[in-house]
């Protein structure tokens, strides 16, 4: 186990495997140079999951579990994303619509609104759920964190509940209406994934989905409008500097929503899979850390601030995301001080990654994806692989290859899609074989 952690966790351009992502010019975002030269990405050194502060070393997982776990998770939490209150003493949900059948009998639809506070006015959320009608009992499920109401998400389910949309014009929620015509740009606010459902049941997996900005709003300057504004302190106008940001008000709204799958008889709580993309890729695998009900984690195209090694300079930075002009709502205060000493941190990707050990984590990244750098995801995943291995799982052997459209499936896995970034159709079988091998085998 130590070579094996020399190997990795000395420095990184030593691997023995090589990304297959080919340089280019670099550029420059909120006036700060992006690089996309591989030879240029700098020599570091990570810290060692596996190693305490004063250099003894984790004997094995009942030490992880019970005092290296803790650790690392409270120096990612109040360094980064931030430290989240506990369930809300008011937290309710009102089952609105309790199994319609949708989708030509394929599914039956739940709707509940889920409220955070006593006022059951602003601080809510819309959970839509589909589950299969072959499935007789309860069933497992695969929630999404979702771009937009989801009503626009599933365009040709009528029933759906008309949802809010974050305007950030008149900075506030708006009913979400669809267009006249019924059609949606692509990509667009609502990202229609009807198909998606659909491939989902065939499964056997039930599909839930939520509208993220329900939550917090997902811009600079909004914080009076979401849940993150009902917890400040008096006579506070922002979260502390170790206090939640955006992204853990997110994942901490995730949490909520397994609250109410425990109350389900239909639903099985105890296999939840949660997946996103790109920053709500970052919400998926912060969410699966600090929450260990949820038994398996899909965080797609995560890249700097989630999956991505920051002491890499390639691609976006922490500098990037903190910039004034663009996310620096969506960390802890603290993240910011960290934008200019990412060789000095104490912890890194590889570390956030290992606080899902040994639950089952896909990693999935594109291959023409430079900005979130999907070779630095890879290369954290072999670093958290030790962690993994101390519980007898199967992570990222030291000698894999980072190469396009070859699913690594293991406990610890990592894909790349021959692509951009983002979920392409051909992602979710992908997503469902990993959840096949170890979700149904867990049961």
């Amino acid at each position: 186990m130590s070579l094996i952690r020399i190997c990795l966790l000395c420095v990184v351009l030593l691997a023995t495997t090589r990304a297959q992502i080919a340089d280019s010019a670099s550029g420059a975002v909120a006036n700060l140079p992006v690089n996309y030269t591989e030879a240029r990405t700098g020599d570091y050194t990570l810290p060692d999951p596996l190693k305490f502060a004063d250099g003894s070393s984790v004997a094995d997982a009942k030490v992880w579990r019970e005092k290296r776990r803790p650790e690392q998770l409270k120096l990612v939490e109040e360094n980064q994303y931030g430290r989240v209150p506990p369930r809300p003493p008011a937290l309710a949900f009102d089952v609105f619509d309790k199994g319609t059948p949708a989708f030509d009998g394929k599914a039956r639809r739940k709707q509940v609104t889920i409220y955070f506070t006593a006022s059951h006015t602003e601080n809510y959320l819309d959970l839509l759920v589909y589950l299969p009608a072959k499935v007789t009992g309860p069933a497992p499920v695969l929630l999404n964190f979702g771009w937009g109401a989801n009503n626009l998400a599933v365009p040709n389910d009528p029933g759906v509940k008309v949802g809010r949309t974050w305007n950030n014009q008149q900075k506030a929620r708006v009913p979400a209406t669809p267009a006249p015509d019924g059609a949606q740009k692509k990509g667009g606010p609502g990202r229609n994934i009807a198909n998606t459902i659909l491939t989902v049941l065939d499964r056997g997996y039930g599909f839930a989905i939520f509208n993220y900005n329900d939550v917090d709003p997902d811009a600079l300057n909004a914080l009076a409008h979401g849940i993150r504004a009902a917890y400040l302190k008096p006579g506070s106008t922002a979260p502390a500097s170790d206090e939640w940001g955006s992204i853990a008000a997110w994942a901490w709204a995730a949490s909520r929503v397994l609250d109410y799958f425990e109350t389900d008889p239909a639903i099985d709580a105890k296999r939840i899979a949660l997946t996103g993309a790109s920053r709500l890729g970052k919400t998926t695998l912060w969410a699966g850390a600090r929450d260990e009900r949820f038994a398996c984690v899909i965080a797609s195209v995560s890249g700097e601030g989630g999956a991505a090694l920051s002491r890499r300079d390639y691609g976006e930075t922490i500098a990037h995301l903190v910039a004034p002009t663009r996310y620096p709502y969506q960390f802890a205060g603290n993240y910011q001080k960290w934008a200019d000493k990412t060789k000095a941190m104490p912890w890194d990707a590889h570390t956030i990654i290992a606080l899902i050990a040994p639950r089952p984590l896909l990693l999935q990244t594109g291959s023409t994806d430079k900005w979130s750098d999907p070779y630095g995801e890879f290369l954290a995943a072999k670093a958290a692989s030790p962690v993994y291995a101390l519980f007898g799982k199967k992570g990222i052997e030291p000698n894999a290859v980072h190469a396009t459209a070859q699913p690594l499936l293991n406990t610890l896995g990592h894909f790349m899609h021959d692509g951009p970034h983002g979920v392409l159709p051909s992602d979710w079988p992908v997503y469902l074989d990993f959840m096949d091998a170890h979700m149904k085998a867990a049961k």
